[in-house]
C-alpha cells in the first residue's frame, strides 16, 4: 500500500493509483489497436472507433464521480453534494452510454449526410464487429485500476487475522468506527486484480481461438456475480442506494440481467449486422502480400 504521493514536481503530486489507472487505460488502447489490426479493420474503422473510445473513457471517468457522489448524498444529505472518488458501475455505464449514443450519431445521422470524405462511413467493419473484444480490453483497464485502488488503501475488505490478511486499507472507517491504516484486510482489490485478469485471457481464448462472439454476454454475467459476492466481504464505506444492497451490487443484478439478454440479442439480431472484416481482403500492405505470396 503506497497512499502517499510517488513524487511531487511543483504543486503537482503524482499517486501510485493514478500510475496504475493510466497503466491500464493506455494498455487498454494498446490492446484494442493490436486486436483492430489483427481482425483486419481498415485504418478509418480503427481511428474513429479509438477516437469516440477515448472521449467515452472520458465521460466515463466523470460518471464515475458523479456516481459515487450521488451515493454519497443519499446516504449524508447533510454533507452536501460534491465531487469526490470514484465508483467503477458509474464509469461502465457513463462510458458504454456514451461510446453507443456517439457511434450511432455519427454513424446514422452524422455520414449519412456528410459530403466532406472524413465525416462520411467509409470503415469496413461495425461496432458489432469490436464488441467481441472490446471487453478485453476493459477488463485489461479495470485490472489495474483495482491494483490502484490496493495502492491507494481505498475499497477494501474486512478486517481478518488470517493467513490471507494484507495492510492494503487507508484512512478512517465510518462503519467500523476506526483508521485503517496498518490494520490487515481482506485484499479485495488484489483477489478483483487477479479474477480480471483471468476473466480477460479467458475471453481472449473464446474469440480469437474459438471465434466467440458473445464475450459481451459474458464479460457482464461473469463480473457482475464476482461483484455481488466479493461485495460481502467489503466494508468501505461507499454511500446508500437501496435497502439490504450495496450500490454495486444493484447494479451486478443489472448486470447479469443486460448480459443474459446480450446472447438473444446477439443470436437474433446483432448476428446479422457484422460485417466479418477478417474475412475481406487485407487492408494492411504487409498482410496483402503475404497473402499473394501464400496464394502463388
Amino acid at each position: 500500500m503506497h497512499p502517499q504521493p510517488l513524487f511531487t514536481i511543483g504543486d503537482v503530486s503524482v499517486y501510485a493509483y493514478g500510475v496504475c489507472m493510466a497503466a491500464g487505460i493506455v494498455l487498454c488502447f494498446v490492446f484494442l489497436l493490436w486486436a483492430f489490426s489483427f481482425k483486419n479493420f481498415n485504418e478509418e474503422s480503427t481511428d474513429k472507433m479509438l477516437l469516440i473510445g477515448l472521449v467515452a473513457t472520458g465521460i466515463g471517468i466523470l460518471f464515475a464521480m458523479l456516481f459515487q457522489s450521488v451515493y454519497n448524498y443519499i446516504a449524508e444529505p447533510e454533507k452536501g453534494f460534491g465531487f469526490g472518488n470514484m465508483t467503477f458501475y458509474g464509469g461502465l455505464i457513463g462510458g458504454v452510454a456514451s461510446y453507443l449514443g456517439f457511434y450511432n450519431l455519427y454513424v446514422y445521422v452524422i455520414a449519412p449526410r456528410a459530403k466532406s470524405r472524413i465525416l462520411q462511413n467509409n470503415m469496413n467493419a461495425s461496432l458489432t464487429d469490436a464488441v467481441p473484444f472490446i471487453p478485453i480490453g476493459i477488463c485489461i483497464a479495470h485490472s489495474f485500476g483495482r491494483l490502484g485502488c490496493f495502492f491507494a488503501g481505498c475499497c477494501y475488505g474486512k478486517p481478518t487475522d488470517s493467513w490471507i490478511g494484507l495492510p492494503c486499507a487507508h484512512g478512517y472507517n465510518d462503519i467500523l468506527g476506526m483508521r485503517m491504516d496498518g490494520v490487515d484486510v481482506i485484499p479485495v482489490q488484489l483477489l478483483e486484480s487477479i479474477f480480471l485478469l483471468v476473466l480477460a485471457g479467458v475471453m481472449a481464448l473464446l474469440y480469437f481461438k474459438f471465434r466467440f462472439n458473445c464475450n459481451f454476454g459474458v464479460y457482464c454475467t461473469a463480473y457482475g456475480v464476482w461483484r455481488f459476492v466479493i461485495e460481502f466481504f467489503r466494508v468501505d464505506e461507499r454511500g446508500g442506494f437501496i435497502p439490504g444492497l450495496t450500490p454495486s451490487q444493484f447494479w451486478c443484478i443489472v448486470m447479469v440481467l443486460l448480459g443474459i439478454g446480450y446472447f438473444f440479442l446477439y443470436k437474433y439480431v446483432l448476428k446479422n449486422k457484422m460485417k466479418h472484416p477478417e474475412l475481406q481482403p487485407p487492408v494492411n500492405p504487409k498482410k496483402a502480400k503475404r497473402a499473394e505470396g501464400e496464394q502463388g
